[in-house]
């Protein structure tokens, strides 16, 4: 089984600085992370390697949750690695580009129960590719509207 790869990249007019704010700090996160995901801490908020978190997909009853490991993190870099009904990881990085920062989102995961991945490629695929852009969009929003108060 050979792992998928959803890529998606966005310019944003702020600095890489404030693009990785965006992506590491809880609260900011919260403002444009899809609303049915919640990323939850295992111990304290971080960002620094080995930290945990847990991701949490808010459906009826279920509340399927994927923990994950920081298992990189350099200035503009995180990755997320994770294991459950998904395994994989998870890539946020920014780099400065123009007068602004192109901000990178790489979702590389494997799906090793054959049922689970049935159900994702045929109702859930298209709208995780779909959810990537608009997350990205309200990134970039969210990201723009920090620059602003600080200029």
């Amino acid at each position: 089984m050979s792992p998928q790869i959803f890529e998606q990249s966005i310019q944003i007019n702020a600095s890489a600085t404030i693009v990785e704010r965006c992506f590491t700090e809880q609260s900011l996160m919260h403002r444009w992370l899809n609303p049915a995901l919640r990323c939850e801490p295992i111990g304290k908020w971080s960002t620094e390697v080995g930290s945990l978190s847990r991701f949490v997909i808010q459906v009826p009853l279920l509340q399927p949750a994927l923990r994950s490991v920081v298992a990189e993190r350099e200035p503009g870099l995180v990755v997320w690695e994770f294991q459950g009904f998904f395994k994989g990881r998870d890539r946020w990085e920014c780099t400065p580009e123009g007068k602004g920062t192109r901000l990178l989102n790489r979702f590389e995961f494997e799906i090793p129960n054959p049922i689970v991945r049935y159900g994702f490629n045929t109702f859930a695929s298209e709208w995780t590719q779909s959810d990537m852009t608009a997350q990205l969009k309200r990134l970039k929003r969210v990201a723009e509207e920090v620059y602003q108060k600080m200029s």
